[in-house]
């Protein structure tokens, strides 16, 4: 039986770390978990003398940081410690080694993870506003509190949070390459627009957050279409959202209250009708034809 290690009241670091070797290491998605104090091994055991057995972060072995000075932690060990265990699995194809293909979104979501374990969180702008207190961290010091002395119930959350920011992280670096490799680029009345067509959901908040005042989205699957602009800007979609129900009556339209969102078709209600309209002559009731 695999065992995997971490220290008691397990932090962001060792969650993760836990996280990474039974969802990415072949072998060790049963992986027993077992506590230890902080800096200790199981069973006062020599650290790694075990193949069965890994420790993190704890036990100053491998997947640990706490003997070392460099700018990392146990997540960008564990991390590490998966991606040179899968390469070796390759074999040597015309006399060179083939490599796994990077995980770029493992990679940034282990970037965080170190910035957290190193307390720069406090260099965060705005570090002291309300919204980060609904982060991982927050949630885990809440959870201590909660459920005092109960450490893998700890940790099953955390590992059931890390899954739903992977998913999130993916589709994040999914939408970044879609807005820079598909997305049309248009000028409107208030601004800089963008528009895709593209399932992923994900490239509106993106774009809004990169300075587009609006940003279009076209579901090629389902047809349905989602406008949003900046909720701060003067952007008012009424006029747009008029010109929309005029050239398809038959669609479903929905103004939002703020004047900010359009949207068409929602999974949220199914009888709502998608627009037959294309993006590109969606687009053009946006764009500013001087």
């Amino acid at each position: 039986m695999k065992t995997i290690v971490t220290h008691l009241a397990p932090d962001v670091d060792a969650i993760t770390s836990v996280w990474l070797l039974k969802r990415f290491l072949s072998g060790w998605e049963e992986a027993e978990i077992k506590f230890v104090p902080a800096g200790k091994t199981l069973d006062n055991e020599i650290v790694d003398s075990d193949p069965e057995v890994l420790h993190v972060d704890t036990g100053m072995g491998k997947l640990d940081h706490h003997q070392t000075a460099e700018d990392t932690c146990a997540a960008q060990r564990t991390l590490e410690y998966i991606k040179k265990i899968q390469n070796s699995k390759f074999k040597i194809q015309r006399g060179k080694k083939k490599e796994t293909k990077t995980d770029e979104a493992l990679e940034r979501m282990v970037e965080v993870v170190n910035d957290i374990d190193h307390f720069r969180e406090v260099y965060f702008p705005n570090p002291t506003a309300d919204y980060y207190d609904f982060g991982m961290v927050a949630v885990l010091d809440g959870w201590k509190l909660i459920y005092m002395d109960q450490n893998l119930r700890i940790l099953d959350l955390g590992m059931l949070i890390l899954d739903g920011i992977y998913k999130n992280f993916q589709n994040k670096v999914w939408a970044e390459a879609e807005i820079a490799s598909q997305g049309i680029v248009f000028k409107s009345k208030w601004g800089k627009g963008i528009a895709l067509d593209t399932v992923n959901d994900e490239v509106i908040r993106i774009a809004l957050r990169r300075g587009y005042i609006i940003a279009i989205r076209h579901d090629p699957k389902k047809d349905y279409v989602r406008i949003k602009a900046l909720p701060e800007s003067r952007v008012d979609l009424t006029l747009s959202y008029n010109k929309l129900k005029k050239m398809d009556r038959e669609a479903t339209w929905y103004l939002h209250v703020s004047r900010k969102m359009i949207l068409n078709g929602s999974i949220k209600n199914p009888e709502s009708k998608p627009t037959k309209l294309t993006l590109r002559e969606i687009v053009e009731v946006f764009k500013k034809n001087d």
